[in-house]
């Protein structure tokens, strides 16, 4: 089993800056992309910014400029710095990684969310 736990969120004013953390532990597994999700109430979770195992990164169209991917040397915490930070970026982020269990299945998994609040 795989979990995910985020760290990082909070309420910050427009035209500030955070940083988003995510960490991978469990059962030995490799990992084919790891990336950041965000959603508000009443609309469809979005991707926001991803990074394959390979280290090819994309980000959505909205937040290109402003936020930044980055991984540790284990490939198994993800970053998200995000600046600039618009009240439209108000939402909770999940951390996503696919991957598969050593010599076993494919798998994704979700971090429980963190809130990130963009308000003056």
């Amino acid at each position: 089993q795989v979990q995910l736990v985020e760290s990082g969120g909070g309420l910050v004013q427009p035209g500030g800056s955070l940083r988003l953390s995510c960490e991978a532990s469990g059962t030995p597994f490799d990992i084919a992309g790891m990336g950041w999700y965000r959603q508000i109430p009443g609309k469809q979770r979005e991707m926001v910014a991803q990074i394959t195992g390979s280290g090819e990164i994309s980000y959505a169209n909205f937040v290109k400029g402003r936020f930044t991917i980055s991984r540790d040397g284990t490939h198994k915490t993800i970053y998200l710095q995000m600046n600039s930070l618009k009240p439209e970026d108000t939402a909770t982020y999940y951390c996503n990684l696919i991957g598969r269990i050593v010599g076993g299945r494919d798998f994704g998994t979700w971090g429980q969310g963190t809130q990130v609040t963009v308000s003056s």
